[in-house]
């Protein structure tokens, strides 16, 4: 074979990741190894650590005599990026973008007052660095280049919070951001009231307004979950 083993493991992972995403192994169905390897043309040992992998996010179970068995939606580990990724990517999609952003409306409003109150002088030069960057990239189609800063701004949100458990959601919230750019589930340029909302978030996180920031982020949440509705009903 001529394909590096990386590539080919990356390869078996994503597919059989977004099939048991999207339903097309069902629970307590039970995937043989060697069918697996002959499916995808790798060796055993490259099947063994995507099974490996899988296990760590609760998408399967191995156990001696029986196989490698797929697990109920219920045990997955619903917060890993990867899982995210690969259930945004199936047909369910508008009901994980949902749940979702209403995730994110509980967390990030309290995120958002924490940030008022703790962010340091350096994150909020670089939020406002994010927000005018959202500005200058929210209009000719340039949805990669608004993603980035939009990814960008969430996690300082998250970080300047001065809580570790906000500030590990920020892998979740990128892949919330980057599902809805990737799948089309935002308009062709985004809301200038949206665009808007994040400048003022930002100016609020300095001015150690929390109230404010906390308001202003619900605002966004609001927005988002009516984007939701408009273009993933």
């Amino acid at each position: 074979m001529t394909t590096p083993a990386p590539g080919l493991h990356t390869h078996v992972l994503d597919t059989l990741g977004k099939e048991i995403a999207a339903g097309e192994h069902r629970p307590g169905q039970v995937l043989r190894t060697d069918e697996l390897a002959r499916r995808f043309d790798v060796s055993r040992t490259v099947v063994r650590e995507v099974i490996r992998v899988l296990e760590s996010m609760h998408l399967v179970e191995s156990r001696r005599r029986v196989g490698v068995t797929v697990r109920p939606a219920e045990a997955w580990n619903v917060y890993d990026p990867q899982v995210i990724r690969w259930r945004l990517a199936g047909a369910d999609r508008p009901r994980q973008l949902r749940s979702l952003t209403v995730l994110r409306s509980a967390i990030e409003p309290v995120a958002a007052s924490l940030a008022a109150r703790n962010a340091t002088p350096e994150q909020c030069a670089e939020l406002t660095e994010r927000a005018l960057g959202m500005v200058a990239t929210s209009r000719g189609g340039q949805l990669e280049g608004y993603l980035a800063h939009d990814i960008a701004f969430h996690r300082i949100v998250l970080n300047a919070s001065g809580n570790e458990m906000f500030a590990r959601l920020g892998d979740v919230v990128a892949e919330v951001l980057a599902g809805r750019t990737h799948h089309q589930v935002m308009f062709e340029d985004p809301d200038p009231a949206a665009v808007t909302l994040h400048v003022r978030l930002a100016e609020a996180v300095r001015g150690g307004d929390a109230a404010g920031a906390e308001r202003l982020t619900k605002e966004i949440a609001v927005g988002a979950l009516h984007e939701l509705d408009v273009l993933a009903p």
